[in-house]
């Protein structure tokens, strides 16, 4: 019966949700559609991650191909500085191994900790502002939701540990593109 209730309330939110979609570039374009149209090198995309915006965007150079809904870690404002504050780490990153996942549909695993995030960590120790036992964290990837909730990304719940968690087809979409020489740029 709760369940009932919680879907009939839902359900509203979400179909008023699907209409933000028009506020992402290409929408209604696969990333396939539109690299072959106009014979662009997949190779040299780029992924901009706007936390503020909820927005991923893939790039070629500076044009802009197509973008997408996300959601961040519970502390979506600040950047990660310890493992288990929720927070979805900033700056430049590369992906070191994708994979498929049994609940979150693929999984793009990026290189945090990098160098600066090690920086970020240390220092953040020496300020006080992490405890001095403080570790790290890792595992953070960009990946989909549990099957049957995309609306978690319509309704721009930050659900994850830290990681950039997307709808199934749209991580799917991407997931061909991703390589390990592409630059995953994450900003507040």
């Amino acid at each position: 019966m709760i369940f009932r209730f919680l879907y009939l309330f839902l359900l509203p939110a979400v179909f008023s949700c699907q209409a933000q979609n028009r506020n992402y570039i290409n929408h209604d374009r696969t990333l396939t559609e539109i690299l072959q149209s106009n014979r662009f090198d997949k190779e040299k995309i780029s992924v901009l991650i706007d936390k503020s915006d909820h927005k991923l965007s893939i790039k070629l150079d500076t044009i802009l191909l197509k973008e997408y809904p996300v959601v961040f870690g519970h502390n979506p404002v600040d950047d990660k500085l310890m493992q288990g504050d929720g927070c979805t780490p900033e700056g430049i990153f590369l992906m070191i191994s994708k994979y498929p996942h049994k609940k979150w549909s693929k999984f793009i695993w990026i290189n945090y900790p990098n160098d600066a995030s090690w920086k970020k960590h240390n220092q953040a120790k020496k300020e006080g502002k992490t405890p001095k036992d403080a570790k790290i964290g890792g595992e953070v990837g960009i990946h989909g939701v549990p099957k049957g909730m995309d609306y978690l990304i319509d309704l721009k719940y930050n659900w994850t540990l830290g990681c950039i968690s997307m709808k199934n087809k749209d991580v799917d979409e991407i997931y061909p593109y991703i390589t390990k020489s592409t630059v995953i740029e994450i900003r507040k």
